[in-house]
């Protein structure tokens, strides 16, 4: 089975889901160049945001820690530790940056796809 994100005109396939270590992050880097941080959660789930931590303005957020706050899924960011809610991309610790952007993270959509068999 292979992961795509829909990169907002087509569904790009990025990797096999095999790829993708429960709690564990990859980088992902789009046809038109955005960078997205991809993750499969211990139960499975996939989660794609972008890559850019709003805060720092380093592409890190691939290197976050996956945790939750109640039943809410979300992401640690590895460089000042804000936590981002998975499910609708907004820092549940700060609602802007340092300059007064919104903090929140782009949503990406992802799924599984059966891969095709060759023929």
């Amino acid at each position: 089975m292979t992961v795509q994100i829909h990169d907002g005109s087509d569904w790009q396939t990025v990797c096999t889901l095999a790829d993708l270590q429960p709690g564990r992050g990859v980088a992902v880097l789009l046809p038109d160049h955005d960078q997205v941080a991809l993750f499969r959660d211990r139960a499975g789930t996939l989660h794609a945001v972008d890559n850019l931590d709003p805060f720092s303005g380093a592409p890190v957020l691939s290197r976050g820690l996956l945790g939750n706050r109640g039943d809410r899924p979300t992401l640690i960011s590895p460089m000042y530790k804000q936590v981002y809610d998975l499910t609708d991309g907004r820092c549940l610790d700060e609602d802007t940056t340092h300059d007064g952007t919104p903090a929140v993270l782009r949503r990406w959509p992802v799924r599984i796809h059966p891969e095709e068999s060759a023929a």
